[in-house]
């Protein structure tokens, strides 16, 4: 026995090893299918000059190069190394094409981006551009052009797994993606839906008791907001939108934007333990897509030393720091949008009205190329009409209104604001936040705030864009065209823009809040973040006096919740008014209030809370109704909140019984029914749920979002700290709990008192091939608060240099 035994331990161990070295040999086999060369020499031709890129241990590419049209190239060269199929699914996007890759499934898609036209303006916009801006674009261009084309054998495994090849870029496509992006930071066309559809429902008079409430807490300790414009409401429509397929497409399309949130801050000098100002910035997107959103890299080149990131497909740095300057954005939220109810002429259905006046529709034909194995050419054309009137282009179908028919057109800024700079080609060579802020006044594509500092010991923060001036003050509900005056009277002007400069309190930062006080002059937006994390983050920094970078990447990851502050003991009385929702109660008593994986009272806050919201709105606004408003998270929060405290609200009652319930009545009821429904798949004993097992966060491939190998080709699911209201942030849908969809893209630590690194990590890696390691090797440290650098010095570049490739110019 002891023979055999011995004997069995022997062939354990031998097959163990056997798949062992399978692995590795498989692993091997894997990343060289889908590799390229990091280092010796390559021969480009486009360069003046050679060009050294030498990669770190996170296969981060440090470029040097002689001038800045090679910096821009090679930037453009190795970005397509890394990620040109991460590009190409942008680019086919931003443009109404990826029905090129995904068939009939993405048709509605493509219809619906060329309707709002990225591309289309973009083509516009090119054309404007001066010879600074577009030779920077090119450049970088020409670098992507010079790898799809003389490089295909160490193009991406994607492609071939996609059945598409990587087309040629122009500067259409960047500055497409930049509309892209710049449009996805926006949300207003989901506030003015909402609302219109609450008017429907309800009424004007009733619908404005729910209208959005935002706070600014630097407007005082009693801070209570106001409505959404001083001036009040405009008269809203009679029309209903509700049952147009075609316009609750765009609101389900643009639902999740890219730019939902963000945090970032600047402290002083004199708050800062190396006497030069620091910078802290983690934009918030969705990001579980690999390898994430950004590109990082350095360009160094006379004059300038920089390192951070910029988005693949449109060259230079958006967020990190040069020798003098160091930078960050959030979303401003700035309403640059608007719907429009306009009335088709009914004698000339091709016309709508403006008064008296009969305007024919501008038609613009656009062809569609879907993918089509049916087809003998694999692809099949099919042309649409996109329909415009002087506002823009007509989003939904013919809407009956009485004896009329009317349609839905929407209008955006950006495409009325195009300048022959894009702004962001001068951020790399900034000295001062003077340069800044000259710089961020060409920005009219996307309304951020950047905050930043300089190595002088000067704090800014300016938001970007242009605002329209409405004659009608705000712009929360949609605007009924009646004649042929302009509601767009001007443009709040760039230096009346929210911004500050050097402030007492020797720091500034934004996150997503409403930044404007009560004495604004302008109407800025109805649709802003809630004002907890930003409250909380005044919490932390009138906690300290002097601050290190570790405290900024510890503040990062702050895990209190100020919104669970005020409301969970309300949730706890109405809990504990009733038997079986006691043990609910005791776990809201006890908790600090810090939404911890490993903890339970997190989970029965955002549980209940959720379902007590919609509880509350179900009765008057229906089932659907109540989701689409509550799956908006900002536009109901501070409202509810406000409601919840005063506790005496009509809406606490459920009008569908003969009983007059109060609110401790909705919460035991939707406490009861949480107990049921997580009590089966986590038991029956709260006290033992754990947040982190059902709020997670899950990465995945763009080859394999669902399915058995969604897993292998991914990056996995994590159990997540945070919830929404946390600077920690890690938002989950409201219809789809709890799994976190929004969360840093990206944190980054910036001391400019430090001249040899940078604090950042990215959410997957570098790179964006499968079976490469530096397209998931930053998960773990993203998740468990492990500090990784950009370096900056090249001291620190060199010590840390795993590969170095040389571009050699070809004469």
């Amino acid at each position: 026995m002891l023979a055999q035994g011995r004997l069995v331990m022997k062939w354990v161990k031998t097959a163990v090893l056997v798949l062992v070295v399978l692995s590795v040999v498989l692993s091997l086999l894997l990343y060289r299918s889908n590799s390229f060369q990091r280092g010796g020499e390559l021969a480009l031709k486009g360069l003046t000059d050679s060009v050294k890129v030498v990669r770190d241990e996170k296969g981060m590419a440090y470029i040097y190069a002689a001038n800045s049209h090679d910096a821009f190239y090679a930037q453009g060269f190795v970005t397509a190394q890394d990620r040109l199929f991460q590009m190409e699914l942008t680019k086919l996007f931003a443009t109404g094409r990826i029905s090129e890759l995904a068939g009939e499934v993405g048709r509605e898609t493509d219809v619906r981006m060329r309707t709002l036209g990225f591309h289309r303006n973009a083509k516009k916009h090119a054309g404007m551009l001066s010879k600074k801006t577009r030779e920077m674009l090119q450049a970088y261009l020409d670098g992507v052009n010079e790898y799809i084309r003389d490089h295909g054998k160490s193009h991406h495994l994607e492609f071939k797994l996609a059945g598409i090849k990587p087309g040629p870029w122009t500067i259409e496509d960047s500055l497409a993606i930049m509309y892209y992006m710049g449009w996805n930071s926006a949300a207003n066309i989901q506030t003015e839906t909402v609302t219109q559809m609450l008017v429907e429902k309800l009424g004007i008079a009733k619908a404005r008791e729910i209208f959005p409430l935002n706070i600014n807490p630097d407007d005082g300790v009693h801070a209570d907001g106001n409505q959404v414009a001083a001036a009040g409401h405009p008269q809203a429509s009679t029309v209903r939108i509700s049952g147009d397929a075609k316009l609750m497409e765009y609101v389900r399309e643009f639902s999740r934007p890219l730019g939902i949130g963000s945090n970032n801050w600047t402290v002083g000098g004199g708050r800062a333990s190396g006497k030069l100002p620091i910078v802290a910035n983690d934009p918030h997107l969705d990001a579980r897509m690999l390898p994430g959103p950004w590109y990082p890299s350095a360009l160094i080149f006379p004059g300038v030393r920089a390192v951070g990131v910029n988005v693949p497909g449109v060259p230079g740095m958006v967020m990190g720091r040069n020798e003098y300057v160091a930078m960050g954005i959030t979303n401003s939220y700035g309403d640059a949008q608007d719907l429009y109810v306009e009335t088709i002429d009914p004698a000339k259905p091709d016309n709508y009205l403006e008064g008296g006046n009969s305007l024919p529709f501008v038609k613009i034909t656009e062809t569609l190329k879907i993918k089509d194995k049916k087809s003998p050419q694999g692809f099949r054309e099919e042309r649409i009409v996109i329909k415009l009137t002087r506002r823009g282009p007509v989003i939904s179908g013919v809407l009956a209104d009485l004896k009329t028919t009317r349609c839905i057109s929407l209008r955006w800024s950006p495409f009325e604001t195009m300048r022959s700079s894009i702004g962001i080609e001068d951020l790399i060579f900034v000295r001062s936040v003077h340069d800044v802020k000259k710089a961020l006044g060409d920005i009219t594509a996307i309304m951020v705030n950047f905050v930043f500092a300089d190595v002088k010991g000067n704090i800014g923060w300016q938001t970007t864009g242009r605002i329209p001036i409405r004659s009608q003050g705000e712009g929360t509900v949609p605007y009924e065209v009646k004649g042929g005056a302009d509601n767009w009277t001007g443009w709040i002007p760039y230096e009346k823009m929210p911004q500050a400069y050097n402030p007492a309190t020797g720091w500034l930062g934004t996150c997503n809040h409403k930044t404007v006080k009560k004495d604004y002059p302008y109407y800025m937006s109805s649709h802003f973040s809630p004002y907890y994390r930003y409250a909380r983050l005044k919490e932390l920094m009138a906690s300290v006096k002097t601050t290190t970078a570790e405290d900024h990447w510890k503040f990062q990851r702050d895990i209190k919740n100020l919104m669970a502050e005020k409301v969970a003991p309300v949730l706890a009385r109405g809990l504990a008014s009733f038997k079986d929702t006691e043990a609910l109660a005791k776990l809201l008593s006890e908790w600090d209030y810090a939404d911890d994986k490993a903890t339970a009272a997190p989970a029965v806050f955002q549980a209940v809370y959720a379902r007590f919201a919609y509880l509350t709105f179900k009765d008057e606004l229906g089932a659907e109704l109540a989701k689409t408003m509550l799956n908006n998270w900002y536009f109901w929060q501070v409202r509810f909140e406000k409601m919840v405290l005063g506790g005496k609200s009509e809406w606490f009652d459920d009008s569908t019984t003969k009983n007059r319930e109060s609110m401790a009545d909705i919460i035991h009821r939707a406490g009861a029914e949480i107990l049921a429904e997580l009590g089966r798949n986590h038991g029956s004993d709260p006290a033992g749920w754990e947040w982190g097992d059902m709020h997670r966060l899950e990465f995945v491939s763009p080859i394999m979002r669902k399915g058995a190998l969604k897993g292998v080709l991914g990056g996995g699911s994590h159990p997540m700290d945070g919830s929404g209201e946390t600077l920690y942030r890690a938002l989950y849908e409201f219809n789809e709990p709890f799994y976190a969809t929004t969360t840093a893209s990206m944190r980054m630590v910036a001391d400019l008192a430090d001249s040899s690194k940078v604090l950042a990590v990215l959410p997957g890696g570098v790179c964006g091939r499968l079976f490469d390691g530096h397209t998931t090797d930053q998960i773990e440290p993203f998740m468990n608060g492990e500090k990784l650098y950009w370096w900056f010095s090249d001291e620190l570049i060199q010590a840390h240099t795993k590969n170095t490739l040389v571009l050699k110019a070809v004469k």
